[in-house]
Parts: structure tokens; sequence; C-alpha cells
């Protein structure tokens, strides 16, 4: 039998989803679509080689490998986002960082729970989703430039993680109303981290319309996808 090589990689968010495709047919990226056509959602009606599920969540915090108790993590993330008794708080190790990601899972948890019941594996399971910020830490790595700035922006949220070389810089989130706002975080932490857009690529993991694209090209060299 054929080994089923195609992979979809999904974003979920409060408002909506994204995903990407690649095959061995063809590699094609979404809009941000409304959670109503989730289940009307073609691509999500065959089976893949692998499946990667991304929930835009802010409530994530990161410790090192070595200093991280994975039973008294809801104390952790508590000292950096609002955490209730009530709510579940996971983790996930992030080996090209020697870190441990501490996060909870509730932001567009309905929707990312029907998005892995319904889009599946070959053999028939489903995939456990992560934040967006563990893939987006997992991707830093593998950006070409010295200095690696990736970003998503969904739901008034933007999430970006900086490293230069092999040394990671940034990880966080911003309340961001507008793209607008979330411009002004990029380069309040570009000054901070003292790199040049000017003479720097951008990379959004999240779908960009013309518009956001076009204004970024107005202070970044370049402006790129993945």
């Amino acid at each position: 039998m054929k080994q089923n090589t195609d992979r979809i990689s999904i974003q979920v968010g409060l408002s909506g989803y994204s995903f990407k495709i690649e095959s061995a047919a063809a590699s094609y990226s979404s809009e941000w679509m409304s959670a109503d056509k989730v289940l009307a959602t073609y691509e999500f009606q065959r089976r893949y080689g692998e499946v990667e599920i991304s929930v835009l969540t802010p409530e994530f915090t990161l410790a090192p490998a070595g200093f991280c108790d994975k039973e008294s993590a809801a104390g952790m993330l508590s000292e950096v986002a609002e955490v209730h008794d009530e709510d579940a708080v996971e983790t996930v190790d992030v080996p090209e960082y020697g870190a441990v990601l501490i996060y909870s899972p509730l932001s567009a948890g309905d929707l990312a729970q029907v998005i892995s019941e319904t889009v599946l594996l070959s053999d028939g399971t489903k995939s456990r989703p992560h934040p967006e910020i563990y893939y987006m830490l997992r991707s830093l790595p593998s950006l070409e430039e010295h200095n690696k700035i990736l970003a998503s922006y969904a739901d008034g949220v933007l999430y970006l993680a900086v490293a230069q070389g092999s040394n990671l810089m940034l990880c966080n989130s911003f309340k961001a109303q507008d793209f607008t706002t979330a411009e002004y975080f990029i380069f309040m932490v570009m000054k901070r981290l003292q790199l040049n857009p000017e003479v720097s690529t951008i990379t959004f993991r999240t779908p960009l319309d013309a518009e956001q694209e076009m204004s970024l090209y107005r202070y970044f060299s370049k402006v790129d996808h993945i």
C-alpha cells in the first residue's frame, strides 16, 4: 500500500480557522475562514499522513526544562496569565530550546475539538492540538536568516517569537485590537532587541490580506509565509 505523505496544518482561533496543505500534487493555503464553514470544508473530509492542529491561545509561558516542575505547572502559568482552578493546564516539551511550554488549551477549545475529530490521520486516529506558539518555536530554527522573526495574528492577539541564530530572544503574545497595533508591538520588540526591519525578513504563519502585507513591506525588506 502506498504511504500517505499528504500533510495538513490547521490553525484554530475563536473566530475561525485557516489551513495549509502539502502534497505531491499541490501545496496551497486557505484564507481565514469562519467557524460555520468547518463541516463543509472539502479538505477536512479526507485523511492525511500528518495532521497538525494549532490553537491560537495566548495563555502560555515558557520555562527551562531543568527548572520546570510539571506538577506545579498551573501555578507557574498563573504568574503570567489568568488561570482559574477549573482551567486545564498542560505542558509540552520544546527540545529546540531546552524548554517546556506551559499552556491552557481553553481558547477555541470547542472548534479545535470538532476539527480534531473530523480531520483524521491515515489510520483513523486523531491528532492532539497544541498551541500556536509551540509550532512557532518548533519552526523558528528552520528560518534561514540569522535574525529569525516569526509571527501570527488572529482574534486581536499577536504572537511573536524572535531568535538570533540558535538563541531564543523573545516568545510572547500581545493584545492588539487591530493590525496597526500589532505592527506597533512588532516594531517595539525590534527596537528593544536592536534589530533593523529594513534588513530583516518577517515571517507569518497566519494568513495576511493584501493590505496587511503591503503595510509590512513599507518597513521590512521581505515578508514571508510558512
